[in-house]
This record gives structure tokens, sequence and C-alpha cells, in this order.
């Protein structure tokens, strides 16, 4: 599968100021595979150390800290010299040996000319508490399950050069809009999940698609019960059970009282808190004002959660495939496209969407491209904008506004329309 981090990694490979490098990411999201692929292609050789497989790994790390010597006796594990600059070394599932993790900070330090690149589930949890990692001593990448383009070019790879080709103010012909729209519906039913892709690749079976997403749903809410740190597991747990019934609100902003009568801030704060650090949820501010700098208008307490995964979203909702390929409109179709246009809009800007309400107007999402703030509509169909988008524009005159719905690629008075399957490239657009 094309993988878009795998050119940060190439630059990380190339970059003299390198730092031993982190994958952060949810389980199963495709960090193994991206590591072992990016070492098989880029190096003339790889090592990899799976630390939740091999116990006695640790010891290793227990009792040494210079880099020099861990680099010895993991050659003598593996039977082949590592050599620097040549073989790239891998440290999976690093959470489980947090001695591991912390010998990165000496590989930086005394031995940078070796490439060490490591990752792990819940690893953000773990490098959100103090003390428990080097920080400033490593690179960090964030890896997300696969984006509509990476959908797109994994099941159709004849469209997607089309894809590729599209450009500014580009008319899009009739017949690639609504083949384009078309794997839109599948991507929403089927998700980025690298084993549900790979799944509809080979069978093209829908029933095993919905069996994948539950065991994924089942493997996260065990790692929740596993999980025996200061947070409650069971509000983690609560937490996430009740996104989907956030999210049909109308309003759709996160209320504590929905997920447990009476629940407050500081019965679910340190959960919430666990999950998005996990990569589990993506967190959305609400911002007193949409101006420049964004993030210093956030209200801490106003915000939206949304799964990281639209495919899982649309499981857990238990919205049926029909209603997403015969065009219907049905009770989730808002909260699932403002889902899919948040996992394709993270991280192509700097600072990450925020969202912006008043008695005026309700705007799904705000994002700062520089100095500009450009606020964003998302409809699940080909209906126009919403009174309250007009009134914002009208209001504030924003240089450019986007309209992400079914209809063409198109100039609409101050709006631009873009059709949700180019929300990926909307930074390229601009």
């Amino acid at each position: 599968m094309k993988r878009n981090a795998m050119h940060a990694l190439i630059n990380w490979k190339s970059d003299p100021e390198r730092k031993p490098m982190i994958l952060k990411g949810a389980r199963q999201v495709g960090k193994t595979w991206l590591m072992k692929e990016f070492g098989k292609k880029y190096y003339k050789n790889f090592v990899y150390f799976n630390f939740d497989e091999e116990d006695e790994l640790k010891s290793i790390f227990e009792t040494n800290k210079n880099p020099h010597r861990i680099i010895e006796l993991l050659s003598l594990i593996t039977g082949e010299k590592i050599m620097p600059e040549d073989t790239l070394i891998i440290f999976d599932e690093i959470q489980e040996c947090p001695e591991a993790l912390n010998t990165l900070k000496y590989f930086n330090e005394k031995a940078n000319n070796y490439h060490v690149i490591a990752a792990g589930s819940l690893l953000g949890t773990l490098l959100a508490a103090p003390k428990s990692y080097p920080v400033g001593m490593v690179n960090l990448l964030d890896i997300y399950p696969l984006t509509f383009d990476e959908f797109l070019a994994a099941v159709d790879p004849t469209i997607y050069t089309y894809y590729e080709s599209i450009r500014k103010e580009q008319p899009i012909e009739e017949i690639f809009h609504n083949r384009l729209l078309g794997i839109y519906n599948n991507y929403l039913i089927i998700g980025g999940m690298p084993e549900c892709v790979a799944s509809w690749i080979k069978y093209q079976d829908p029933a095993r698609i919905s069996r994948i997403q539950h065991e994924l749903v089942t493997v996260y809410e065990n790692d929740f019960s596993k999980h025996n740190g200061k947070v409650n597991s069971g509000r983690i747990l609560m937490v996430f059970r009740s996104i989907v019934s956030q999210l049909a609100k109308p309003n759709e902003k996160f209320m504590y009282g929905a997920v447990r009568e009476g629940g407050r801030a500081r019965d679910f704060e340190e959960a919430i808190e666990w999950l998005v650090s996990a990569g589990m949820l993506n967190r959305v501010y609400n911002v007193s004002k949409p101006e420049h700098p964004l993030s210093a208008f956030d209200k801490q307490e106003h915000f939206k959660l949304f799964i990281f995964d639209t495919g899982l979203l649309k499981h857990m909702a238990g919205i049926d495939n029909s209603a997403i390929l015969l065009k219907t409109d049905y009770q989730f179709k808002g909260p699932l496209t403002e889902n899919y246009v948040l996992q394709q809009l993270r991280g192509q800007f700097d600072i990450e969407p925020r969202y912006f309400s008043d008695k005026n107007s309700e705007i799904d999402f705000i994002i700062q491209y520089g100095t500009e703030i450009i606020p964003v509509e998302a409809k699940g169909g080909e209906n126009k904008s919403a009174p309250s988008f007009k009134k914002y524009i009208a209001d504030h005159r924003p240089e450019h506004a986007l309209r992400f719905s079914k209809r063409g690629y198109k100039k609409d008075g101050y709006i631009t329309n873009l059709p949700l399957y180019l929300a990926g490239k909307t930074k390229e657009l601009l």
C-alpha cells in the first residue's frame, strides 16, 4: 500500500540532524508494516525487535545504557553485524520496555550514526507522562489510518492517477466525478484501517469488513480494560462508547452528562485525555473568535470528539451500507461526513482544525492557513449551504470559504465547492 508517511521517513533518513524516530498512532494503523517496508526499500538491511514477543530482550536495556554495547548485543542476537547508516534498527511495541524507550536519548547523544526507529500502541499515553521518555531527544511522527487518497491508490490505481492530476480550479469530468464519489461512498463503509482495506481488495465482501471492524473495536475495548494506569479503565470505556450518541446530538458538543447522568468534567477529563493521547479520538476545540492565531481563542471546556477512523465510526453507529450507497438521507449522515472531513484535514495544516459557533452561526470547521482563517462546511449530500454559513461569510468576509459536498468542483459566489473526495487535497487547492 502507498503510505504518505513514507515521504517523512525518507526525509528523516537523509536529515543530518536526525534523532531516533518514534511512530505514534492507534493499534493496527500499519506502523509495523511501514517500518519494515521502509527498511526493506531504503536500507541495505534492517533488524527487527519486538518487545511484546521477546521478553528476554528487555534485560539488555535494563542492564545497559551504552548504545554501542547494546548494538553489540543486538548484533549477537540477530546473527548479523548492525552497520551505521546501512542497517535500520526497528524496535516494535517499545511501550513494553520503558528502559528501551529511555535508551533512545543515548542513541541520540552518543551513537547518532545508527538509524533507530521505534513504534508501539498507546505510546501517546506514555509520552504524555513526564519522565517516561527522552524529551527533545527523539523525532515524532503520527501515523493514522489510510486517508482517502491512500485508499484510492490501493483500490483503483487508474483513478488515483487521475486524482493526482487534479489542479486548482480544474473542472472534473462527470464520468470521473461519479467514479470518485462511488469510491468515496466505499471509503465511508470500509474506512482506512489497513486490515479492512486489504480485505476489501482481496474479497470485496462487506460482511468480512463488518466482522473485522467489530473485532478491531473489541480489541480496543480490551486494551482499555487491560490498562491499569492511574486513569480509570471503566471511564475510558464509557467515554469511547458515548461518542456515537455525542455526535448524534444537534450541536455535537461533548457533554459529560451524556456519558453518565450527572457526569462532570472532573470525572471524565483524564479518560478523554488518555483516548486522545492514544490516538483513538480526535478532539476539535471551539474558538471564541475565528481569528489568527486560532489556538489563542480555544475554549478549553467546549470541544467535539471524533473517532480516528470513519469506517469504525460508521460500524459503531450501526449505519446500514444501503443508506450510504443509495444516497438516502439518514440520521447520522452529518456527523459521519464531518468525521471524514476532519480525518482528511488533519496533518495538512500546521494548526489542527477548530470549530466556531455563536448565536448567528455554527461553522463545522475553521482552518488556519498562514494568517488566513478559512471557514469549512461539510455536507453529506448535494444540498447547498446552510444560512448560518452564508451569514458567517457576510459578517467576516473571509478570503476563502470552503464547502465540501457531493456537488462538482466549482466556485459558487464567495464559496468554493470541493467534492468530498478532494478533502485530502485542500491545502494544495487553496
